[in-house]
């Protein structure tokens, strides 16, 4: 590129973006001469059109880059998507390659900060906490239904070891479970905790929690549907912290109804995309699946804020800059997201 201003368009900005970016790009000693515009739209075909006069964009999870919003900014002259969190399943990687538009994504901001929220995540189902919060805020201090589980001793399936599935493995070895794994890849750091690679089969019917840490791909959509489900362990707690259409969430509502599912925790859900970043408090949600589970006393639904710590984001936003930086400068693109 020539040296002259490197225009990008951020969007479906929240407040933290436009402070972190700034202030990533103020800290870099080797930054591109990188300009901001920050829109609060999400990318889709009809806000595409916002991006003209740049270079780049700036997308994260809920955002669409599919072929028809790709072409357009394609021919508003935008060469690069600059994604800001590690998964890609919501961009057209094969459209973005004959455009000759280049990926690259952030692949590793913070495992830890979700391998902790899994494990708030078990420990508030397991010690009804959630319960046990409304009902002191109404001052009743009755330990009635309260009665909790001690996760010391099970066995936790990771469906996925890759980093976010071993920085959630050390903190829940650190809590004494046992630890099950279940990938393609055989990663030797979860092996060395301790852990034991079986197949998805066998995982399912001996873990006590089966927590999920899978790419969304044509492989893994829908991993856990009406079949898989009657493989698990009776009264198995399960947990989904990576992307909702891992789950038919018919199927697992099905599964709490009848008790063959003890309790679900999800962070991410499949028609998020309308509903999540955003305050819905005054409107009427038109999602009876998601109501649904709202309402059981077993299911704890949060807003994809798994990733969501200081550090997380300053991690995000440092390597933003970088993948801009290395764009503009026509360094090697080590964050690019290879279309095979």
């Amino acid at each position: 590129m020539s040296k002259s201003l490197f225009r990008v368009v951020v969007f479906s900005t929240k407040n933290y973006d436009q402070i972190g970016l700034t202030e990533a790009l103020g800290r870099s000693s080797d930054a591109a001469p990188i300009s901001f515009r920050f829109l609060s739209s999400r990318l889709s075909a009809s806000t595409a059109e916002l991006a003209k006069d740049a270079e780049a964009v700036c997308v994260f999870v809920n955002d669409t880059v599919n072929s028809e919003v790709l072409k357009i900014l394609h021919d508003k002259g935008i060469q690069l998507i600059a994604l800001r969190c590690a998964g890609f399943n919501n961009v057209d990687l094969k459209a973005a390659s004959e455009l000759g538009i280049s990926v690259v994504r952030v692949p590793a901001y913070s495992p830890n900060a979700v391998g902790e929220f899994v494990a708030a995540q078990l420990l508030t189902l397991a010690r009804k906490i959630h319960k046990a919060y409304n009902r002191v805020r109404e001052n009743n201090f009755d330990l009635q239904g309260l009665v909790g589980i001690e996760i010391r001793g099970k066995k936790a399936g990771i469906v996925g070891t890759g980093k976010i599935g071993v920085a959630t493995a050390k903190v829940l070895k650190g809590l004494g479970l046992e630890l099950f794994g279940f990938d393609v890849f055989h990663n030797q750091e979860f092996i060395d905790l301790g852990g034991q690679y079986l197949s998805l089969d066998e995982l399912l019917s001996q873990s006590d929690i089966v927590s999920l840490h899978c790419p969304l791909n044509e492989s893994t959509k829908y991993l856990i549907r009406s079949e898989t489900i009657a493989k698990m362990k009776s009264g198995a707690y399960l947990i989904n912290t990576s992307r909702g259409a891992l789950l038919d969430t018919q199927a697992v509502l099905d599964a709490l109804y009848s008790g063959h599912i003890g309790a679900l925790a999800i962070d991410v859900y499949e028609g998020e995309g309308d509903l999540f970043f955003e305050d819905r408090s005054g409107a009427i949600v038109h999602d009876p699946i998601l109501a649904k589970l709202q309402a059981l006393p077993n299911v704890l639904v949060t807003g994809h804020q798994a990733f969501l710590t200081d550090v997380a984001l300053r991690n995000i936003c440092n390597i933003t800059i970088d993948n801009l930086s290395n764009f503009y400068y026509q360094r090697p693109l080590k964050n690019k997201v290879d279309p095979k």
